[in-house]
């Protein structure tokens, strides 16, 4: 299969299971609701009755804004300038590169949002395989089959990338970083190798997503049991298919092209009516984001069933229901 095939194939399988898209969207919302809510209590206790209530209702306070700051504390902290717009998108981005802290509350709900992910995630690779609608109690049953599986895979993973932003990051940027620019004198220069060393960080995080992303792959497909089993193979089939990273890199450019659009189309800081245009627009911008991350999740699954998964490859079907994706993939065709 090739990787454009693998891509559009990826896109059918998104487009043909909709509620999952939805789903997951509703998780991110459920997850971030209550934030939402007690930031809002924040700013309603310090706003009060002020004259800047009525102020801020028509548009944004940059001096209000300020003291609010200066006088925040845990939650509160978290807002700020930056999160207006495509500022959140960069704020994000350079808070992942430059291996900055969460807040303690945002990192507790990252936290809720990766467990509940690990459960629904079987069920959604599940479907992608299967290609078909698994209903309720399909896909349900296929998010517990897989879950502790999933859970093993994950904590192998935070190992590795433990080790990549405790390590591999302090070397890159705290020590051969300022090494190799030591005695420059130009600033474009220093620049230069600034984003060298970005790119040889995001090289290691491709390529550990990429093992990862196809150890679950074959957990699903295949009906593995073992997680390290499954990260072998994961790692081997990226080894030996060049093209994994062919793909990731076109969905990566996917995702880089939503993110260059809303940039044109977000807004600063609107007052008024246009507030809530500047809230659907982020809320529209959320979707398609998470379009994309599932169209890489079905793009890799396409891939892989297109490359590999054939009977030689393929667990025993089960006597009972459900089959492997793979065995009923194999018998529908």
């Amino acid at each position: 299969m090739t990787v454009g095939s693998a891509w559009r194939d990826g896109v059918r399988r998104v487009n043909s299971a909709p509620m999952v898209l939805l789903g997951m969207f509703s998780l991110t919302l459920f997850v971030a609701l209550p934030l939402s809510i007690a930031l809002r209590g924040l700013l309603a206790a310090h706003l009060g009755d002020s004259l800047f209530a009525d102020t801020l209702a028509l548009g944004t306070s940059y001096d209000w804004w300020q003291e609010f700051s200066a006088q925040a504390v845990g939650l509160g902290t978290t807002f700020v300038p930056s999160i207006i717009g495509f500022g959140a998108v960069l704020d994000n981005l350079s808070a992942l590169v430059d291996n900055l802290p969460m807040a303690t509350t945002v990192a507790g709900a990252t936290a809720a949002w990766l467990v509940l992910w690990s459960f629904l995630s079987g069920g959604v690779l599940d479907r992608y395989a299967r290609m078909r609608p698994t209903r309720a109690v399909g896909f349900f049953a296929a998010c517990g089959t897989h879950f502790w599986r999933f859970f093993r895979i994950g904590l192998l993973a935070w190992l590795v990338y433990w080790v990549l932003f405790a390590f591999v990051h302090s070397w890159l940027f705290d020590d051969l970083y300022p090494w190799a620019t030591r005695d420059m004198t130009a600033e474009r220069s220093a620049f230069v190798v600034r984003v060298l060393c970005y790119l040889a960080f995001g090289t290691f995080l491709i390529v550990c997503n990429l093992v990862f992303d196809y150890a679950r792959i074959r957990t699903v497909v295949e009906d593995r049991r073992s997680a390290i089993g499954s990260l072998v193979a994961g790692a081997r089939f990226v080894w030996r298919h060049p093209a994994t990273l062919r793909l990731y890199l076109v969905n990566g450019a996917v995702f880089i092209l939503l993110a260059l659009v809303y940039a044109l189309v977000a807004p600063g800081a609107p007052g008024g009516l246009a507030i809530w245009i500047a809230l659907a627009l982020g809320q529209l911008y959320i979707l398609l984001r998470h379009y994309v991350k599932l169209l890489f999740y079905a793009s890799q699954v396409a891939y892989f069933q297109g490359t590999l998964a054939h009977a030689a490859y393929t667990a025993a079907p089960s006597v009972v229901w459900p089959d492997s994706p793979a065995a009923e993939s194999i018998g529908n065709a």
